[in-house]
């Protein structure tokens, strides 16, 4: 029989790894179904299976023969006790490659990875840091031994590391709107590093704390980089995107690869749909085409690049992309005032938050954040 030794454990970085470089993964997930439906983990080869704790606390024998013999089988929870408990029983069902994902489901919510976007024209680096149980994208230029972070999550360990073992001072940290579904680390960030944050100007109207304005046109030089502003309202009042070296625009949440921002996360969904159209079937249709877009967060597995990173030319997009081929303006009214997924859970709790108006505990800020994300029109 199996001992509490044969049941191994899987860090949520480890797994990421397997996920992103396509490996072929069996999990189960041990949460509520209801949980499971509205937020899993996903991948090219990821095959998994929903088989909730409660359901398995007199044995695994409903799910024995659904397992597979010679894979290793990974089991997951909400935060790491339940999948401990289930994979000891699948082990001592006779399965020796059995693994309890540490941390479980709010660990994979919080990992970052880091994944090179491409090299800036002085001999700098792009870097992409992929969330990948929230879908949240961030980014660190690197230029001449300075530093900006874009759209830093809450979890500032894999930033803060990453500068150190680059050498990096950091010198800019940007927020390309005030967001909505995932609390911003920026200014906590800045502070720590003694770098200035930036927010747009017109998303900052309640927020508590000072800043320094993003206003259309602003030129922000790191290292011998230039980062522009180009104003780019829709998804927020504010938001704004940067164009970095000439060849990425970095998009926030108004432009992703399959789809667009949504323009109702702050009750606006009327007035702001036409911002979002001149924004996206004008002012980015004035950029250069080859543009690599870099959108802050993707919706699913099937926009990942082999690499694991997510980004397409301009051009690409305006080929390809639902949302920018919309000719008929009352339709494209109506598909992203009607057409939405459920808003981010927490939402409003979470913009107060970034507004500065509320300091929630940290297990609280974990809470608000747990679910997908939910910031593109479907």
């Amino acid at each position: 029989m199996a001992t509490e030794t044969d049941v191994k454990t899987i860090t949520v970085k480890e797994l990421a790894r397997k996920v992103i470089n396509h490996e072929d993964v069996f999990i189960i997930d041990a949460r509520n179904t209801d949980d499971f439906d509205d937020w899993k983990i996903e991948g090219e080869n990821v095959e998994i299976m929903n088989a909730p704790y409660f359901e398995l606390l007199e044995g695994v024998d409903s799910i024995v023969d659904k397992l597979p013999k010679s894979k290793e089988i990974y089991v997951i929870c909400a935060k790491g006790g339940s999948s401990e408990f289930v994979a000891q029983q699948i082990a001592e069902a006779g399965f020796t490659d059995v693994y309890s994902v540490a941390g479980g489901m709010k660990a994979w919510s919080e990992h970052l990875e880091p994944i090179k976007i491409g090299v800036l024209k002085d001999g700098g680096e792009l870097y992409q840091f992929v969330r990948i149980g929230k879908g949240c994208l961030s980014y660190l230029v690197i230029s001449d031994g300075e530093g900006a972070i874009i759209d830093t999550n809450r979890m500032l360990d894999p930033y803060e590391s990453f500068l150190e073992k680059q050498d990096v001072k950091l010198t800019h940290v940007f927020d390309t709107h005030l967001h909505a579904d995932h609390i911003s680390g920026g200014r906590k960030l800045a502070d720590k590093f003694d770098a200035k944050y930036y927010l747009p100007q017109k998303d900052a109207n309640e927020v508590t704390f000072n800043y320094e304005e993003i206003n259309n046109g602003d030129e922000f030089t790191v290292g011998q980089t230039t980062i522009k502003a180009i104003y780019s309202p829709g998804h927020t009042i504010g938001s704004t995107s940067f164009i970095i070296d000439d060849q990425y625009l970095l998009t926030g949440d108004i432009l992703f690869i399959d789809s667009i921002g949504r323009p109702d996360l702050a009750g606006k969904a009327e007035d702001w749909v036409g911002d979002l159209r001149t924004t996206l079937y004008k002012r980015y249709k004035e950029l250069a085409a080859d543009l690599l877009v870099l959108p802050a967060h993707y919706m699913g597995i099937g926009e990942m690049n082999n690499d694991g990173s997510i980004s397409k030319k301009l051009s690409t997009l305006y080929q390809q992309n639902h949302g920018l081929n919309i000719d008929d303006e009352n339709k494209f009214r109506k598909t992203v005032t009607e057409n939405l997924p459920p808003q981010p859970n927490s939402y409003q709790e979470i913009r107060e938050t970034n507004m500065g108006k509320i300091t929630p505990e940290e297990e609280q800020q974990r809470e608000m954040e747990i679910g997908p994300n939910r910031c593109a029109v479907r």
